[in-house]
């Protein structure tokens, strides 16, 4: 399996938005976000910023207690889950790659929050970390894995 990270400095949870906003105007159909970091690191904030780059006008809410939130209505479909939650079992049971793969839901953008507890992965996805440092701003890390590919040009 190939990667390539990429890091990128965030000032506040406005840039990490903007960042979101990017991406979400530029991943293809199929796209796997695997999203890890702090409580508060703006994880949610990162999605709320690719859904409304995907053009995506509902508001996006934490799926923390209702595991996952669908938004259609997008240049492509969202789905968006929160495993915090979960145990490894249950988050088998939820049987992801059904979104990943489009056996049973369009193909879309998948973003996935506390994805450390996945007990299988996507052959190719974008792994997002969000890290606070030291100054008060936070670093994402960007690493693409497999097939997936995706340059600071394209942000």
């Amino acid at each position: 399996m190939t990667f390539k990270l990429q890091e990128i400095t965030l000032a506040n949870s406005q840039e990490t938005h903007q960042l979101g906003i990017k991406l979400g105007c530029i991943l293809p159909a199929g796209t796997v976000i695997l999203l890890s970091g702090d409580l508060g690191a703006g994880k949610t904030t990162l999605v709320q910023g690719i859904g409304a780059g995907l053009g995506i006008t509902d508001p996006i809410v934490s799926p923390t207690f209702t595991l996952i939130n669908e938004y259609p209505e997008g240049r492509l479909p969202l789905y968006h889950f929160d495993l915090y939650r979960l145990s490894p079992s249950e988050v088998e049971a939820l049987s992801l790659e059904n979104y990943w793969e489009g056996q049973e839901f369009p193909l879309g953008v998948v973003a996935i929050e506390w994805a450390e507890k996945l007990t299988y992965l996507p052959n190719s996805y974008l792994q997002i970390q969000l890290i606070y440092t030291p100054d008060d701003r936070r670093l994402a890390k960007l690493i693409s894995r497999g097939n997936f590919t995706l340059s600071l040009e394209d942000v």
